[in-house]
């Protein structure tokens, strides 16, 4: 069954079935929940005393056989305040334990959501809108969260509450009692159809929530793009189209909960009526005494009170049930990428000490099934501690091969493997990510930073180093003046996404956190690409540092970067098609000969020559 089948089905089944997946979950909730359950108990029975107290006053304190009975009446009155103020106590308990229950669950829930989706490869995360993954971890969360500390309490009261009051009015009285059921059952048979439109239509609108936070953060992040090219009113139309699309989906949701509602109010007041007109037949008969059939009118409120209330619960209910499907969605996705570390004993290897080097074997990729091959039946090994250029045109696999050797995506066909002939090879999936993070690096072209300091960004390579520590590494790249120059040295705030900074200084950092990291084998996304001059002697040189003594592959889109690697492979779709020396192979006939003709003729300002 295909990932989207299994979501299909998913979407479909039960709201119960989909709260018992969920509570395999949450142990959390589970532990907490036998004590609320009790407190809740302890809640509703005390609801039903001021009915019975009302009975015993009207027919035992007031028309006994003996004239009225006013220490009864005091009595009953000193007893039903004391155990309303135990229900209020129960309640106000049941309260703080389900909401400190609920919150740890799902701070749980989030935390094992979150680390999910790092969890899932690059190309599923790709394969995902970023705006809807971050609802599932957040908006959907926070839906469940309302529910179960809102409708949880109500739902844990009234179900009680419909219990007891049942219990109670069937000792008063059976023939009322089945005369209230058999105005309730129908509405009962109705309330499970309504659930399943519920959940239908409530699926839809966490969607549409999914939509909107989708469309909301691409246009924040593209928001330069936006304002260059003038499309403000272009991404607007597309913000309100997705809004728009919530705004239906809710009021969908909305009408359903409406029927539900108004069936719900009008069962309830042709029960009231019922009882009334029957309870009255009876006390003329002799069958009922008047404090019963008082008793009883209160008992009908305590058992229609949920039932009014039903429409809320199950509109929040069917609202947090989407959301929770989603959110179970995501965890229960499994990765493609899995650390073998996570799959018994036996499978896992740490890499070999010392240098490595990096070996495909009959290596094939595609993006998707039945797609063109990435890279075709790529045969290779590279060396220890040699700087390797990879060049070829745009879409020829040049990415692919650097997302393989650092495990962000596994093969198709073939494997992976590093080490060397001295130490051995061990195929990459079966190296514990702990073992391969601390040993392989990959610095990306656009050198990613997070909203904190240039020394925060930078200890990401090796937590735990100082401020000076830091400021060494940067002079040891001969980055030492540019730091000097920052308004605040290895302190300076770099924003949100590294903003602060121009791209070729969100380079530097990149690479100094790359080079206190220490690895053995260097993954490099062409990192002089998009920079000035100036800035691109500095990267140079530092890179020149960074790679010495180091294995390390370069994405390279500046055949410059090439002349001064040890070997150059040429790629071409999906496979090497040359592999050598600069110097072997500007001289010899070939693409790599003409790709370096046509890149010193762009340096130059040169024409390209007309086919």
């Amino acid at each position: 069954m295909s990932e989207s089948e299994l979501r299909a089905e998913r979407r479909s089944e039960s709201a119960l079935a989909t709260l018992r997946r969920g509570l395999r979950m949450m142990p959390e909730f589970r532990r907490g929940l036998p004590a609320t359950f009790a407190l809740a108990l302890v809640a509703t029975a005390g609801r039903v005393v001021v009915p019975i107290a009302v009975q015993q006053v009207l027919d035992r304190g007031l028309r006994g056989a003996g004239g009225p009975d006013l220490g009864l009446v005091t009595g009953l009155v000193l007893v039903s305040g004391l155990v309303v103020l135990l229900t209020a106590l129960a309640v106000y308990r049941m309260n703080v334990r389900l909401f400190r229950t609920t919150e740890t669950a799902l701070a749980g829930l989030r935390v094992r959501a979150f680390r999910h989706v790092h969890d899932l490869s690059v190309l599923h995360q790709q394969g995902e809108r970023r705006g809807s993954l971050v609802s599932r971890v957040t908006s959907d969360v926070d839906q469940l969260s309302v529910f179960m500390q809102w409708g949880g309490v109500l739902g844990l009261v009234s179900v009680g509450q419909l219990v007891v009051a049942t219990l109670v009015m069937a000792y008063y009285s059976w023939q009322l009692t089945l005369l209230v059921l058999a105005c309730f059952i129908p509405l009962g048979i109705a309330v499970r159809v309504f659930a399943r439109k519920l959940a239908d239509v409530y699926g839809v609108v966490r969607e549409r929530v999914g939509d909107v936070l989708a469309a909301v953060a691409e246009s924040v992040v593209g928001a330069p793009t936006v304002r260059a090219y003038g499309v403000r009113a272009r991404t607007a139309a597309r913000i309100d189209a997705a809004i728009d699309r919530h705004y239906r989906a809710s009021v969908d949701a909305q009408k359903v909960t409406a029927a539900v509602f108004v069936s719900g109010e009008f069962v309830a007041a042709l029960a009231n009526a019922a009882v009334v007109v029957v309870g009255v037949l009876l006390g003329l008969a002799g069958d009922i005494s008047a404090g019963t059939l008082v008793a009883f009118l209160f008992l009908i409120t305590l058992f229609v009170a949920p039932v009014q209330t039903a429409s809320e619960v199950l509109n929040e209910a069917q609202n947090a049930v989407a959301g929770f499907r989603r959110v179970l969605d995501v965890i229960e996705t499994e990765p493609d990428i899995r650390d073998p570390a996570l799959g018994g004993p036996g499978r896992v290897h740490e890499l070999p000490s010392g240098p490595l080097g990096v070996r495909f074997e009959h290596v094939t990729f595609r993006y998707a099934p039945g797609s063109r091959a990435a890279l075709d039946d790529v045969d290779l090994s590279l060396v220890p501690r040699r700087r390797v250029a990879i060049v070829g045109e745009t879409g020829s696999g040049k990415t692919t091969f650097a997302k393989l050797v650092t495990r962000l995506m596994d093969p198709v066909e073939g494997r992976v493997l590093l080490g060397s002939d001295a130490a051995g090879w061990v195929p990459l999936d079966e190296v514990g990510f702990a073992s391969l993070r601390s040993r392989v690096v990959m610095v990306p072209q656009d050198g990613f930073l997070f909203d904190a300091t240039v020394a925060d960004n930078v200890r990401y390579g090796r937590p735990g180093m100082t401020d000076d520590e830091v400021s060494a590494a940067f002079d040891e790249l001969g980055l030492g003046d540019w730091l000097a120059g920052l308004s605040e040295g290895v302190a300076t705030a770099v924003g949100q996404r590294g903003e602060s900074l121009s791209a070729g200084e969100r380079q530097l950092v990149a690479v100094a956190r790359a080079y206190v990291a220490d690895p053995d084998l260097l993954v490099l996304d062409e990192a002089t690409s998009a920079v000035d001059p100036a800035t691109e002697q500095r990267l140079t040189r530092a890179l020149d540092t960074l790679t010495d003594g180091r294995t390390t592959l370069t994405i390279a889109h500046r055949l410059s970067t090439a002349e001064r690697a040890d070997e150059v492979l040429v790629v071409d779709a999906g496979r090497v098609v040359q592999r050598g020396t600069h110097a072997e192979l500007v001289d010899a006939e070939g693409p790599y000969a003409r790709l370096h003709a046509s890149w010193r003729r762009s340096s130059a300002g040169e024409p390209e020559p007309v086919a």
